[in-house]
């Protein structure tokens, strides 16, 4: 299982979100350069680094420094937030972003984003879809978390066949941030009936044993964020969970 240590950017410097509340943010005071370098110092492969006034704004905002980070650091880098377009897809892989996140219009705009899939490739990006629970269905969140889709997780998948995508990123919104462990039943749901998509664990791992239960459940990769800040537990442990 891949670990993606996370960087959310707000207005240039490391933050988190509790719940995806743009109201509860706390925030790093240590540079995202230093922060990713240390990253691939302690071994890691992979960072998630999203942006988050994008996500507000519904465009790119702080592409370029995610790109000058890309091109800085030695690892490789999975991205999103204000992506709303195809160049904003090929501006951020020309800028040496291994794998572009799409988020609202994943859900909103199958059409488009089946397109992209198909002129960049299915390992070129990540399908996000954050999630709130509502009563017993998965209702995804859109446009920064600000909105409810009109369909639900099973539907918004089932838009995109076995075959159209490989990558798949889902968000508990109501465990981002909280470190309250993952949806360990929602993710064994999602990998029972879509094994062919490579699934992402995201929100609430709080120690390691939340990876070793995201994997046992079908997880290929999980989004670790503010246990990582807290000093919960390290990269070096963590990716030590994930291989053992």
């Amino acid at each position: 299982m891949i670990v993606y240590p996370a960087i959310d950017l707000r207005g240039g410097v490391c933050v988190r979100l509790m719940h995806g509340r743009f109201d509860a943010v706390t925030r790093y005071d240590d540079e995202p350069a230093a922060r990713l370098a240390g990253f691939a110092a302690d071994g890691a492969d992979w960072a998630h680094i999203v942006d988050l006034d994008g996500a507000e704004a519904g465009r790119a905002v702080q592409h370029e420094l995610i790109g000058d980070l890309a091109a800085a650091i030695d690892i490789r880098i999975q991205s999103g937030g204000g992506v709303r377009s195809a160049d904003d897809v090929q501006r951020l892989l020309d800028a040496g972003v291994s794998r572009v996140v799409v988020g609202s219009l994943a859900v909103s705009d199958h059409g488009t984003v089946s397109g992209w899939l198909d002129r960049f490739g299915p390992d070129r990006i990540t399908l996000a879809i954050d999630v709130k629970a509502n009563g017993d269905r998965y209702v995804p969140a859109l446009k920064g978390w600000t909105e409810a889709a009109d369909v639900d997780l099973w539907t918004a998948l089932d838009r995109y066949p076995p075959g159209a995508a490989k990558h798949l990123l889902v968000t508990d919104v109501g465990r981002d941030g909280a470190l309250t462990g993952p949806n360990l039943d929602l993710l064994a749901e999602i990998h029972q009936r879509r094994p062919d998509l490579w699934l992402q664990a995201s929100g609430g791992v709080a120690d390691l044993s939340d990876l070793t239960g995201a994997r046992s459940v079908g997880a290929s990769g999980a989004i670790v964020g503010r246990a990582l800040y807290e000093g919960r537990f390290t990269v070096e442990q963590a990716l030590q969970a994930a291989r053992s």
